[in-house]
């Protein structure tokens, strides 16, 4: 007996209660088309029905009828599989955790007391931050840049992708073209100042998505790499993961093609494994550099800052430095806090805005979040932008292969 056809038969043994079938059908449509799948589809398929996803075939006809589509099907199911840390069964698990979690309200800061994060105050300018300039400026040519740049405009009323957006009207500059030109004056002061005017080309990754993958190369290619050459320029693609149809986790199929599974990004979070596969990471290190940047795409003034808060990294010895700005309290922005368990732990972490205030009133601060004697919330707003040393960055991938905690933001659709 062939592996495919000892797989069909063991499926098709599955009975409703091995598979906690809710539908009542012990012989699903899915069961009638195995013949069309190969033995890792079929493990799949096997995987779905175990998972409670029978709903995906519940449609499926006979076989003869729409066979290329139902291959296409699991040619999808495949890649989702294989793009997700631990593959579809371990998504489908995560979203119902987190999506009971949600239901039951639970607090994921339960346990923990925040207080006012360590940092450096800069102001642009004063002598406090041109002495971190000067020792950024020193770093800089030991540094990559991460850009995450998965997004269009649709919501800017633009349809292109937002690195081509203009950073200002005077010159029309984009983004992308302000970000290499600023990158390459780093790259060319920095090499200047180390010993013996060395030559380093500062690597640029940028991550993308099937929305902005080939506008992005266009882009980049049609311009010359505005001055960058070609190979310190490495796109990196992040896939999409399967959407949820409702609280049970049940994956959604596409309201306009029966035979796909809706879909969509990811989120930020997976420019880190998305770094870790690439093998760059281990590339940077034994070329010599110590420090990954992550900025996001439409921050202009970015640059402005960047020299100075790694002047920070390096003269403080940080691992993670997190740049942040001036914050209202209540603000509709991500505070900076730093949070302390009862066992012990310590983080610093971003703290949502609709979370920061009611996590203080419930540690003993009676007013919540409110401003300080600056006139600002004492918590920080949170832009997105990390400094991380190279070598603890590695471990940490190490040890995780880049996953990164979830959290889920159930929305409802009104009929």
């Amino acid at each position: 007996m062939t592996t495919v056809e000892s797989t069909i038969k063991t499926f098709s043994s599955l009975n409703v209660d091995e598979v906690d079938d809710g539908e009542g059908w012990a012989s699903p449509p899915l069961a009638k088309n195995l013949g069309l799948l190969s033995a890792n589809q079929i493990e799949l398929a096997r995987m779905l029905i175990e998972e409670a996803q029978q709903h995906l075939f519940a449609h499926w006809p006979e076989p003869g009828i729409d066979d290329e589509k139902k291959k296409s099907f699991f040619d999808q199911v495949e890649k989702l599989d294989t793009s997700y840390p631990g593959g579809l069964r371990s998504y489908i698990h995560n979203a119902r955790q987190l999506l009971a979690d949600s239901k039951a309200g639970k607090n994921p800061f339960d346990g923990f007391t925040p207080s006012v994060p360590a940092g450096e105050v800069l102001s642009f300018g004063e002598e406090n931050f041109i002495k971190f300039e000067e020792a950024g400026i020193r770093e800089a040519c030991d540094a990559a840049f991460v850009l995450v740049a998965g997004g269009l405009g649709e919501r800017l009323g633009y349809g292109g992708i937002k690195l081509a957006l203009p950073s200002e009207t005077t010159t029309g500059t984009c983004f992308l073209q302000l970000y290499v030109e600023s990158i390459l004056a780093l790259q060319e002061a920095s090499c200047k100042q180390k010993e013996g005017n060395v030559d380093r080309h500062i690597p640029l990754v940028i991550m993308t998505s099937d929305d902005t993958h080939s506008r992005t190369q266009e882009l980049l290619e049609s311009n010359a790499y505005f001055g960058m050459k070609s190979n310190q320029v490495h796109l990196l693609k992040q896939e999409k993961v399967a959407c949820l149809a409702d609280a049970d986790a049940n994956l959604a199929l596409d309201p306009s093609e029966k035979y796909k599974i809706q879909t969509k990004p990811h989120g930020h979070g997976d420019v880190h494994a998305l770094l870790y596969s690439s093998g760059l990471l281990h590339k940077w290190q034994n070329s010599g550099l110590k420090w990954v940047l992550f900025f996001q795409d439409t921050n202009g003034l970015l640059f402005k800052g960047i020299p100075a808060s790694l002047g920070v990294s390096a003269s403080k010895d940080f691992h993670v430095n997190s740049l942040a700005v001036p914050r209202k309290a209540k603000e509709a922005i991500g505070g900076i806090a730093q949070l302390t368990h009862e066992d012990g732990r310590r983080m610093v972490i971003n703290v949502e805005y609709n979370q920061l205030d009611p996590l203080l009133r419930a540690t003993g601060h009676v007013d919540g979040d409110v401003n300080d004697e600056t006139g600002y919330s004492p918590y920080p707003g949170n832009i997105n932008q990390l400094i991380l040393r190279l070598g603890p960055y590695i471990e940490e991938l190490s040890r995780t292969k880049g996953a990164i905690t979830e959290f889920v933001n159930p929305k409802k659709i009104m009929k």
